[in-house]
């Protein structure tokens, strides 16, 4: 191995100081150019711990920590902040948030902190500093749970059960006036709605639709597999038929 330092953090970043100098790619990319790689490495975090992989998670959580070196030794050459400072807001802010674990107190009142984080940053109103750039479905999520602590939420399932018939009746609405812009609009309503109904149901609405997700590709596949000649020569309902027995199957 190229020798970069004794230690795992004075190799990181003798490793990043090193890219970002000698390696072209990396010295003319900004926070703006890495950041979808950033969010893609978190999911394939995600990815390697729904497999359980192992080892794969152990190279995905490197991809992961790589993304916070650049992104901390982009800050540096602006003089912002550097991977050094990261580490110590982290500690910091994790201290902050678990007095009972560094102070000797009681339970902690985990609103009340983040709630006092929050003011700290200038975030007024109950919504702010939700994520714009958030996956829908957890930014939806987010939002509801915000309003909920403030006493904005139904007390059981049966308003989130209505309020979801009711978008998908405006949705049918919405299409027989031809509006498109006006489906869309219904469209997001009937999702935003599916979102609170999991939420109240304790479902993780991206974990529920990841899952959906993988189902439907492992059926289809299947159907794809089964179809003689080839999927394009079947009648809806043949694919159907193939699609059910692949469903009894287990797939």
């Amino acid at each position: 191995m190229t020798d970069l330092g004794a230690t795992p953090y004075a190799r990181i970043t003798k490793l990043m100081d090193r890219l970002r100098t000698d390696c072209p790619w990396d010295h003319e990319q900004t926070f703006e150019t890495i950041a979808p790689y950033t969010v893609e490495e978190a999911y394939e975090v995600m990815d390697a711990i729904n497999r359980q992989d192992m080892t794969d998670l152990k190279s995905e959580l490197g991809d992961l920590l790589f993304q916070v070196l650049f992104h901390s030794k982009i800050a540096s050459e602006d003089g912002a902040f550097d991977f050094a400072d990261v580490c110590d807001g982290l500690v910091e802010k994790m201290v902050r948030r678990h007095p009972h674990v560094f102070e000797g107190a009681e339970k902690p009142d985990w609103d009340a902190i983040k709630a006092a984080e929050r003011s700290g940053k200038g975030e007024q109103k109950t919504l702010d500093g939700v994520a714009l750039s958030l996956p829908a479905l957890l930014r939806a999520e987010k939002l509801q749970k915000r309003a909920a602590k403030k006493g904005f939420d139904w007390p059981d399932t049966d308003g989130p059960y209505e309020k979801l018939s009711e978008e998908i009746e405006e949705v049918r609405e919405a299409v027989k006036d031809g509006d498109v812009d006006e489906i869309e609009n219904e469209i997001g309503d009937l999702l935003f709605s599916v979102v609170n109904l999991a939420r109240k149901l304790k479902i993780d609405p991206e974990a529920a639709l990841r899952s959906a997700n993988g189902k439907f590709t492992k059926r289809f596949n299947e159907v794809e597999k089964r179809a003689e000649p080839d999927l394009e020569s079947l009648t809806l309902d043949e694919m159907e038929a193939l699609w059910q027995a692949a469903k009894r199957d287990g797939l």
